[in-house]
């Protein structure tokens, strides 16, 4: 008889990368729920080991995803902010 798990990836670079260079409050969600697997493998339960991988990465996009909508936006903005002070034609002195 096999007694090994089945290997479950439980995403935790992802998250960890996702909650460093991404977004924070997203990526905490994705390592909580990464963090879940390997406790939820050792109990046995498979099902919920896969649940909880599969929670990890769709955290982890959905922090990527956040984070390159607010760099777009940014950069947006200070484009738009520098186009505007350039035709104002204020000057800073």
């Amino acid at each position: 008889m096999n007694t090994s798990s089945p290997a479950v990836s439980n995403n935790l670079v992802w998250a960890i990368l996702s909650t460093l260079f991404c977004c924070l409050p997203l990526g905490i969600v994705s390592i909580i729920h990464a963090a879940k697997v390997n406790g939820l493998l050792a109990a046995g339960d498979i099902a919920g080991a896969r649940d909880a991988a599969d929670k990890a990465k769709k955290w982890a996009i959905y922090a990527a995803g956040a984070g390159i909508v607010v760099s777009i936006l940014y950069i947006v903005l200070v484009m738009v902010l520098g186009v505007g002070g350039a035709m104002s034609g204020a000057s800073g002195y």
